[in-house]
């Protein structure tokens, strides 16, 4: 009786908390909704990355500083929900994606989103380019390099070609399932998946003696999902939300190659980021075809310290181009120097928030 009695005060104690957490939260969206208006009359950005890591930084500060039972990670799955609610109030915008529903690129658009934004699902990375350069969606999500496949060629040619900003960007752990109606692996006659994630699992589908069957590229792992479903003696290597969207039941988990298998996302939209403090530039160059002229360009962010993080080169419209990161923010006045010295080679993709140096 007296432990039925105690946790009846624990629980009335906790729904007072939900009560008072709920009258807090109503605050600050009424706080919110007005932060919108003023920003609607000035025209600023309704996303701030560097706004949004401030706050997560100064409540981890407090939690540590507390003792207090969330971790910067649990600060971040409650906050950046709150944060998408907000901008929805704010301004609800649309947002595009490389689809589709279900995709990776869905689930990297959702954690940066929240679950209310406005999902676009577009079937081509230059589609999402085109949504959000006419104005039909405000910010893009796609895909930009994977730890195992490299840089994606036309996540780069979109860069060159359009005059958006990289805003953002957002690293997801890339995890197959083998999804299938039939109870036995035997039962299996084809597979479908996207080229990608064929590669991705190829030990797995040897070690069950299923790289012999019939292996069905389609556009994308949400798609071989749907594929599946409606037919009895097929798979489908994607990803577990794309399964469970479809109702196809799961038969292996985690069946990439690689526990290290990570993509990493960039976020597109027509605004310049402030400095955070912590901050990655991207850009494409074009080097005159002279001798030593790469070498004279790196040594300039070798004598203003600037730690480049990736160089890669690339073909774009016949041009020799270098996508070339580096952490700095573009306002700083080491990197303005370098940027007024190389105004006609260099095209200045976005300075963001670092979430990483490399996946």
């Amino acid at each position: 009786m007296a432990n039925e009695l105690g946790l009846k005060e624990l629980r009335d104690t906790l729904d007072n908390i939900d009560d008072e957490v709920l009258k807090l939260l109503n605050k600050r969206m009424e706080t919110v909704h007005k932060v919108g208006e003023l920003k609607a009359t000035s025209g600023g950005a309704i996303y701030r990355p560097e706004r949004e890591k401030d706050i997560i930084n100064r409540l981890e500060t407090q939690s540590i500083s507390a003792n207090g039972a969330l971790t910067r990670g649990a600060i971040e799955a409650l906050f950046l929900e709150v944060f998408a609610i907000s901008r929805n109030l704010e301004l609800p915008e649309n947002i595009a994606y490389l689809g589709p529903e279900g995709s990776f690129t869905h689930q990297a658009a959702e954690s940066r989103f929240g679950a209310m934004s406005a999902y676009l699902p577009i079937g081509s990375i230059h589609g999402v380019f085109r949504e959000v350069s006419r104005g039909q969606a405000k910010f893009g999500v796609i895909p930009i390099e994977n730890s195992s496949n490299g840089i994606v060629s036309d996540t780069i040619m979109c860069l060159s070609e359009y005059n958006l900003k990289i805003i953002s960007e957002v690293m997801v752990d890339i995890h197959h399932t083998l999804a299938t109606t039939c109870d036995n692996v035997k039962d299996i006659k084809k597979i479908y998946s996207k080229d990608i994630a064929f590669d991705q699992c190829h030990l797995f589908l040897e070690d069950l003696c299923l790289d012999g069957i019939e292996l069905i590229p389609v556009e994308s792992t949400a798609k071989a999902a749907k594929l599946a479903v409606k037919e009895k003696d097929s798979a489908a290597i994607c990803s577990h939300v794309g399964a469970k969207m479809y109702g196809l039941p799961i038969l292996f988990e985690n069946i990439e190659d690689k526990d290290n298998n990570r993509t990493r996302f960039l976020i597109v939209s027509n605004f310049d980021n402030g400095v955070s403090g912590d901050d990655k530039t991207s850009i494409l160059v074009q080097l005159s075809n002279e001798s030593g002229a790469l070498v004279k360009f790196l040594n300039d962010f070798e004598t203003a310290n600037i730690n480049l993080t990736k160089i890669k080169s690339h073909i774009v419209e016949g041009v020799s181009t270098f996508f070339i990161e580096f952490n700095a923010h573009k306002d700083e006045d080491k990197v303005s120097k370098i940027f007024k010295k190389y105004e006609n080679e260099i095209k200045f993709l976005g300075s963001y928030v670092r979430e990483a140096d490399d996946i």
